[in-house]
């Protein structure tokens, strides 16, 4: 079973950021990064890491719509395996 980091530097890889050696969570680029990988598009120019956040986790089937009042403040394990999951799916389709 993969820890919290081990599946953070899957999704870091997935979507073309760098590894870390350290336990850290997502940076606004990266989350912007995997906006994109998941197919989600905040409204407004600059939105914020809640908002992405919850984007994301609406994307993946963890939220029911991407209000980031409903987000947490930094993915819980279960949602950064629903989002490596999602990852590896769309990885897999792109290569057939």
């Amino acid at each position: 079973m993969p820890t919290v980091h081990a599946l953070r530097n899957e999704i870091r890889v997935s979507v073309g950021r760098y590894e870390r050696q350290e336990s850290t969570g997502f940076t606004k680029e990266a989350l912007q990064a995997i906006c994109e990988a998941v197919d989600y598009e905040p409204d407004g120019g600059r939105p914020s890491k809640e908002q992405m956040r919850a984007g994301i986790l609406w994307r993946v089937g963890k939220l029911d719509d991407p209000d980031p009042d409903g987000a947490p403040r930094q993915f819980r394990k279960a949602e950064l395996e629903a989002i490596a999951e999602a990852l590896r799916d769309d990885e897999s389709e792109a290569s057939v």
